[in-house]
């Protein structure tokens, strides 16, 4: 029997100083509950996503002497952490310093495993290469060792002998990516109970995404009960980015015996160290199964995801007070509730900004809104400025230096209508926030990101868009949550959920006669997430393969019938298609790379989760074909 500690940190990304004086304070935790094992995550010291932060000499060093301090902390217990392991001899192929992603085992003041490895640490052996991760930029992997040292990989994987009350365990140590090994040709897990593990400890710095959790109960228990042995599954908590994605760390550590069965579990989004005592004798079957786990698919996570990462960002970047136009929408009223539950009414000044577009219902329902939430409220209408502008361009002389010639500038009502987002966030939301002394909100979801339907330097400015990773359909969702549950009242006025969306920037958009938004959410969510989300993006040919064969909503996973309603004639279709595809390749891209840092939530969110080109639309010769047949058709 051991004791085993699954120590769930938050790790704060680029700050060894405070990371390990965190460390050490669960490491005399760890010492006052009799704790033979304590296990730190992935990274734990450093942090994971840093960027070119890695680049720095300096800052390596820094880890290590960080590191060094762990190690000596380690009498009387045995201590497992993730840190950078250095070469200073050897380079990586980038030429600088080699760097490797490693686990480390101190006991007693002293590294294990050096007796018959490379390095007195473990290596990370699959580095992940796609979505946010970009291990292979900064890290060496022990599949690129083991090619330098003539060797195969699985030699290398040998597990780390602890002595624990006199006896010997072997224990197999992985990191992360390590355990997620159906698409490899390695597989860790197998290789190191064939060198003879008794137990497998992963230690992770895994995102939170809907779904991972319960994808990677699959995975894992599978790996312990096709290995017969235990597995210790220990990931960090907190929030990191990558500059233009946030990321929230759910922890959720688990442990799996060696049925597969879960047998102990950290509750998410929480520091904890948790205790086991895992009798190895009957690889951690002395313990009763879990009977109940928390899903990680619904509306409840997604909430308490957009609040835990919210929060945490604030908290990084040491706003304690907010903006947010409010509009008499949900986009608006959603982040408005959200804000408010996390910094307090008092912190949270709510403004509308009409035009002589706005119309009564909207202004009602946006005070509706601030009274309920009980928030500090504005009211600063925007005509005046948008009408001088206006005319100071239409007025304005363009000189010809040239030939001394002169002309005006026309500005079309489209034009008027991008003057009026602007105006609003980029004069008064910017300007209000600076003398409110806090920052102002973007609120803008995925579908308008994915097309790019909102206005750069306008309602796509702000400080982080926390609903940019929620389709329209979430949105509407994650409000009747925050009424039903969160507030248990009916904050978000009823109203907002039945008014059609607008932006209200043209009487082409007048909500009161029933006109809105061009997109028509309950099918271009589900187009759009095609293009965006799924493993295997799909593009119009795609999607006008599937129309052409009558799958496309069961594709898609929208309504059944919606296309035709929508789409008479394939010729409306594919116009369809056309223009948002169009725009999603085209300007779009260049609207999302200047816009604000995107909380991720899905299981891919724009930003460096999403990584794109200004390379404008195309379409595939296949497309081409595919369509002229399908409008050939109907002539």
């Amino acid at each position: 029997m051991i004791r085993i500690a699954l120590a769930q940190m938050e790790v704060v990304p680029g700050r060894p100083d405070l990371n390990s004086a965190a460390m050490l304070a669960m490491i005399d935790e760890a010492r006052a509950k009799k704790v033979e094992i304590v296990v730190f995550p992935e990274m734990a010291v450093p942090g994971y996503l840093l960027g070119d932060t890695w680049e720095q000499q300096a800052f390596l060093r820094d880890c290590e002497e960080y590191g060094r301090r762990i190690v000596a902390a380690s009498r009387g217990l045995c201590v497992m952490f993730g840190n950078v392991g250095l070469d200073w001899a050897k380079r990586g192929d980038d030429g600088r310093v080699r760097k490797y992603n490693a686990f480390f085992v101190a006991q007693d003041g002293e590294l294990l495993g050096g007796d018959h490895f490379p390095y007195p640490f473990r290596i990370k052996s699959l580095q992940p290469n796609y979505r946010e991760f970009d291990d292979s930029r900064h890290f060496y992997s022990l599949r690129k060792l083991a090619l330098d040292l003539g060797r195969q990989p699985a030699e290398l994987l040998r597990p780390v002998a602890v002595t624990i009350g006199g006896r010997k365990v072997n224990i197999g140590c992985i990191l992360c990516e390590d355990g997620w090994s159906d698409d490899y040709g390695l597989k860790p897990v197998s290789a190191l109970k064939n060198n003879g593990a008794e137990l497998i400890v992963n230690i992770s710095s895994s995102p939170f995404t809907l779904g991972k959790n319960n994808k990677r109960n699959r995975v894992f228990s599978k790996e312990a009960q096709e290995n017969g042995i235990p597995l210790a599954y220990v990931n960090n908590v907190g929030l990191q980015n990558n500059g233009k994605t946030v990321y929230t760390f759910d922890g959720f550590s688990t442990v799996y015996d060696g049925c597969g069965r879960i047998v102990a579990f950290c509750p998410p989004f929480a520091p904890a160290m948790m205790t086991v005592d895992l009798d190895l004798d009957i690889s951690g079957e002395n313990l009763a199964p879990v009977t109940t786990v928390p899903d990680d698919q619904g509306i409840p996570i997604v909430f308490q995801t957009l609040r835990y990462g919210t929060a945490k960002f604030l908290d990084q970047v040491g706003l304690k007070k907010v903006v947010i136009g409010v509009s008499g929408g949900i986009d608006s009223a959603l982040a408005a509730a959200l804000y408010t539950n996390i910094l307090g009414p008092s912190n949270v000044l709510l403004v509308n900004l009409p035009s002589v577009y706005n119309s009564a219902t909207t202004k009602n329902l946006a005070e509706e809104l601030a009274k309920n939430l009980g928030c500090l409220y504005a009211v600063v209408p925007i005509q005046d400025a948008v009408d001088f502008t206006v005319n100071q361009f239409r007025q304005t002389e363009i000189v010809n230096m040239r030939d001394g010639s002169s002309s005006r500038l026309t500005v079309t009502p489209f034009m008027t209508e991008n003057i009026q987002a602007r105006d609003r966030s980029a004069r008064v939301l910017a300007g209000l926030a600076a003398a409110f002394g806090g920052g102002f909100t973007c609120n803008a979801n995925k579908s308008e990101l994915t097309v790019g339907y909102a206005t750069l330097y306008g309602d796509q400015a702000g400080f982080l868009a926390a609903l940019a990773d929620l389709w329209k359909h979430q949105v509407y969702a994650v409000a009747g949550y925050i009424n039903d549950v969160v507030y248990g009242c009916e904050v978000i006025p009823a109203s907002v959920f039945r008014l059609v969306p607008s932006a209200e920037l043209s009487p082409e958009q007048a909500v009161d006669e029933g006109k809105g938004d061009p997109l028509v959410y309950p099918y271009h969510d589900y187009l759009f997430r095609s293009f965006m989300e799924w493993w295997d993006r799909a593009t119009p040919e795609d999607i006008l393969a599937w129309y052409a064969a009558g799958e496309l909503e069961a594709k898609l996973g929208c309504e059944n019938g919606l296309v035709a309603r929508l789409f008479p004639s394939a010729a409306e279709f594919i116009a369809d298609l056309e223009k948002w595809w169009r725009l999603y390749t085209g300007l779009a891209v260049a609207k999302r790379i200047q816009a604000p840092p995107v909380l991720a939530v899905s299981r891919r969110a724009y930003g460096f989760d999403h990584r794109e080109a200004q390379n404008g639309p195309h379409f595939t010769a296949a497309y081409h074909k595919l369509k002229e047949k399908l409008l050939g058709a109907t002539r």
